[in-house]
């Protein structure tokens, strides 16, 4: 059985089982996930001063699974971390936002992110440039309101995102659409297949991206 580890740079622990179980759906039955939670992050990270404090953690985390994780998935849109799981850890590592990026600008498509962060866009722009696909990045279109009331109610995050979805597509003329944040996954999930373009749910995109990888080393 090969085993994969879910980091969470968020503390909380029910985003953390959601998200892994989110990912084991597009797991390969030979492979199991676990989940690892952040204990110095905030329960939801929304700005980038929050972003780049969790990376100590999150490759700390990284390094307790080493000796018995195949690959690593960092759970927050921004991939906090990232770089240095692979580096000091040896680690074979993807991240969402990196992962839900190379999807979006398949093939040259244009793209764009929806979420309910604004601390947070000018590192999207910028992972977009360190990705390759900052020429196919059409911007970030967000919800109205707090971003952890918002993110609180279900229901009312699935509306408000489809409604920056549309914006994404009928003004920025995306081409497809991510949707920007592990805590946002059951939401990612819910929009799949509800417009014309597609809808880019990140936990799935990293599972799937961690599981090529994984065959491309054996």
């Amino acid at each position: 059985m090969t085993h994969i580890t879910l980091i969470n740079p968020n503390s909380s622990r029910s985003t953390t089982a959601m998200m892994a179980q989110i990912a084991t759906k597009y797991l390969p039955a030979e492979m199991s996930i676990d989940g690892m939670t952040a204990t110095r992050s905030p329960a939801m990270i929304i700005d980038d001063v929050a972003l780049a404090a969790a990376a100590d953690e999150v490759v700390e985390m990284a390094m307790t699974v080493r000796e018995r994780s195949a690959g690593i998935i960092v759970g927050a849109f921004g991939d906090p971390g990232l770089d240095r799981i692979r580096d000091e850890a040896g680690l074979l590592a993807v991240g969402i936002c990196e992962a839900s990026m190379l999807v979006g600008g398949e093939g040259g498509r244009r793209f764009g992110i929806a979420t309910v962060t604004p601390g947070l866009l000018a590192s999207f722009a910028a992972k977009a440039d360190v990705y390759g696909v900052g020429n196919l990045f059409t911007g970030t279109r967000l919800t109205d309101g707090d971003p952890l009331v918002i993110a609180a109610d279900p229901e009312k995050l699935r509306c408000e995102l489809a409604n920056a979805v549309r914006s994404c597509i009928e003004e920025d003329g995306a081409e497809a659409v991510i949707i920007g944040g592990g805590p946002l996954g059951q939401a990612a999930e819910a929009l799949q297949g509800q417009f014309s373009v597609p809808i880019i749910a990140p936990i799935r995109a990293a599972a799937e991206l961690l599981v090529r990888r994984i065959a491309g080393r054996s």
